[in-house]
């Protein structure tokens, strides 16, 4: 007998029976005894029996007495009397023939025309998989905030919407809160909106629906509690295998000593660069003041070594004045140097000029020294030589070159007689171009012959780095 033939006949023209079929839920009706009188397909599949095992039987007798479960009887003989229905009912048994499940039992109080006694209608939904997973998921949360909580460095987990799912200890003790007032909470309204910053927000938007992950975004402020800090905040998707949603972690890590330390280091280097600058400054003066005493033809050697000096001291009066600390600006450098080559060697009455054309590039300080002198190498000559009528230009030029740099000297003079590079460093009266070029691993590359005046190439291995690059 179906679940319908105990009922009344629809009176529209839709089959209730095929709808009853359809329903996954164990469906079955008890009369006022309590012996089944029907029951759908799902019941008889769900509890591996057949009508004629089911039909006629009194509900506890079922099956070896598998349904005589206490639950179920406090559900039938005490609360379906005094209600008409029961939503909810949970139901946790050892079934003999389909083990250990949870079953979820809605009851409802149904009556026919004319009959006053009436029927129990019980809909029962196997939810063991949902209990399971739902026991596994808190398990996994548990371990997983075991884990949060032993990590040093603060961290919280996010939902996509950027509220606090959790919050680890180190971050709750360090910030002052508890885990009620963080969870929920957007990211950005934490403290007093420290973490409220538009490129962070627009990063953490990413780190979901891109998939992009950050890394060391610094944050710098008076935090409540803790001061003037300085924070590293790195953020990636977290998620689980075989759930759909994705969380991420935000960790924040407490770099306020090591930029300290960083910043005393960096005011130390510019403080011996600032002594350095000062001293080689004294020994350029000296040097001039013997030139001025010496005899003409040893003149052009005391100005040359004066010229080197200079540079050397260049570079550390960029370093003491830099804020990066780990590089120095070549566009700057070179026009330090080209100041210096003016005073020096050329003075306020010369006709001769030296220009500047540097990309925006970087250079390390501890390869600037050779890269220095040996442009003052190669201008000097070229201010030596290259205008005997005591009127021309001089550019120096720093580009890339593939993966490469290229560092170019020009002048549009009288040019050399004979045109081989090779010969550059006899040609001019020093080796000390040749020597700087070893030094920085470079080679002289061959210039175009027919050109007016006198162009000197240096092809430099990757010693420069973009601005942009170094700042990222």
């Amino acid at each position: 007998m179906s679940v319908l033939d105990s009922l009344e006949k629809p009176t529209t023209d839709i089959d209730a029976s095929d709808i009853v079929e359809t329903v996954p839920s164990a469906l079955l009706i008890l009369d006022r005894n309590l012996n089944i009188t029907s029951a759908n397909r799902a019941f008889y599949q769900t509890f591996r029996t057949s009508p004629h095992e089911s039909v006629g039987c009194h509900i506890y007798d079922l099956g070896n007495r598998q349904w005589d479960i206490p639950a179920l009887r406090t559900l039938l003989e005490s609360v379906i009397p005094h209600r008409a229905s029961v939503e909810g009912f949970e139901v946790e048994h050892d079934f003999p023939s389909i083990g250990r499940r949870t079953m979820l039992v809605n009851a409802r109080k149904i009556f026919r025309a004319g009959d006053h006694d009436g029927y129990i209608l019980l809909a029962i939904e196997d939810v063991s998989e949902e209990r399971a997973a739902r026991a596994e998921s808190r398990r996994n949360w548990q371990l997983t905030q075991s884990i949060v909580d032993t990590i040093r460095d603060p961290l919280v987990v996010l939902e996509q919407d950027m509220t606090v799912v959790t919050a680890s200890k180190a971050f709750l003790t360090m910030f002052g809160i508890t885990q009620a007032e963080a969870q929920g909470r957007r990211v950005s309204e934490l403290g007093q909106h420290q973490w409220d910053v538009p490129a962070l927000r627009h990063l953490m938007e990413k780190v979901l629906p891109e998939n992009k992950p950050i890394e060391s975004f610094e944050i710098e402020d008076n935090f409540p509690g803790l001061g003037l800090r300085v924070f590293n905040l790195s953020a990636r998707k977290i998620s689980q295998p075989g759930n759909h949603t994705h969380r991420m972690l935000l960790v924040f890590e407490d770099i306020t000593d090591r930029k300290q330390r960083e910043r005393d280091a960096l005011g130390l280097t510019n403080e011996i660069s600032h002594r350095i600058k000062n001293n080689l400054q004294i020994v350029v003066g000296l040097i001039a003041f013997e030139a001025k005493r010496t005899t003409a033809p040893c003149v052009q050697g005391y100005k040359a070594m004066q010229s080197r000096i200079a540079a050397i001291a260049q570079l550390y009066d960029l370093i003491s004045q830099s804020s990066r600390g780990s590089t120095i600006a070549v566009d700057t450098y070179l026009r330090k140097i080209a100041r210096t080559m003016s005073t020096s060697l050329l003075g306020t009455s010369s006709g001769i000029t030296i220009a500047v054309d540097a990309a925006a590039l970087d250079i390390d300080p501890d390869r600037a020294v050779p890269f220095g002198l040996l442009v003052n190498e190669l201008a000097t000559n070229a201010i030596k030589h290259a205008f005997p009528g005591g009127t021309g230009r001089v550019v120096l030029r720093v580009e890339r070159a593939g993966d490469k740099i290229e560092l170019t000297v020009a002048d549009n003079g009288v040019g050399m007689k004979e045109k081989d590079e090779a010969k550059v460093p006899e040609k001019r009266g020093t080796d000390y171009i040749a020597i700087f070029v070893r030094q920085l691993g470079g080679e002289l590359v061959a210039s175009d012959p027919d050109a007016s005046g006198t162009t000197v190439r240096v092809r430099l291995p990757g010693l420069l780095v973009s601005t942009a690059a170094s700042a990222a």
